[in-house]
């Protein structure tokens, strides 16, 4: 039997993609989206003066790019390539969404969550809580405060060798002291 993926509705993946927004983008968005006489399917802007909700957005001051509600929003309104004006039908559940998602906001966001964290671990260190290893003080590693550098691998990683590594050849070379007999 094979693992299904729940398919989500429409509408329910623009509510998803919504809730993903920072809440100044949100509230930007609702602004935008009502302050706007042409909100528009399909595209970011039209020859008419059009707009889609994410510029409405950031020309109300929400400076996100968020490219997954542009695409849960051409999703939901079936836009297909084609650029329209939006129905009153789609602005309004577009609107009750925003409403929604912003009035059950707990408030805590991620920024929100990490600024708590990072507090925690301070006031950790003044107290001389600090994570030990072999009787010294580490620093705490799993909050980098500043940025983070990723590297490749120099050789793929099915260079390695494997589970196969014992019937491979050595890939150094022989050493001519070893080789005399």
């Amino acid at each position: 039997m094979r693992n299904r993926r729940r398919r989500t509705s429409s509408v329910e993946g623009l509510r998803l993609a919504i809730d993903c927004m920072p809440v100044a983008t949100r509230e930007a968005m609702l602004r935008g989206v009502r302050e706007n006489e042409r909100i528009i399917v399909g595209a970011y802007v039209d020859e008419l003066g059009g707009v889609c909700p994410m510029l409405a957005a950031h020309r109300s001051g929400g400076r996100t790019d968020f490219l997954s509600f542009a695409k849960s929003w051409d999703r939901f309104t079936r836009a297909g390539g084609r650029t329209r004006q939006a129905s009153e039908r789609e602005l309004r559940i577009l609107t009750a969404q925003l409403q929604d998602s912003l009035a059950g906001d707990t408030g805590l966001e991620l920024d929100e969550a990490i600024r708590e964290h990072r507090a925690l671990v301070a006031a950790g260190r003044k107290r001389g809580d600090g994570h030990r290893r072999r009787g010294r003080r580490v620093p705490d590693a799993g909050d980098p405060s500043g940025e983070i550098r990723a590297r490749r691998l120099l050789r793929p990683r099915w260079a390695f060798g494997g589970d196969n590594s014992a019937s491979s050849p050595d890939p150094r070379p022989v050493s001519p002291v070893t080789a005399r007999g």
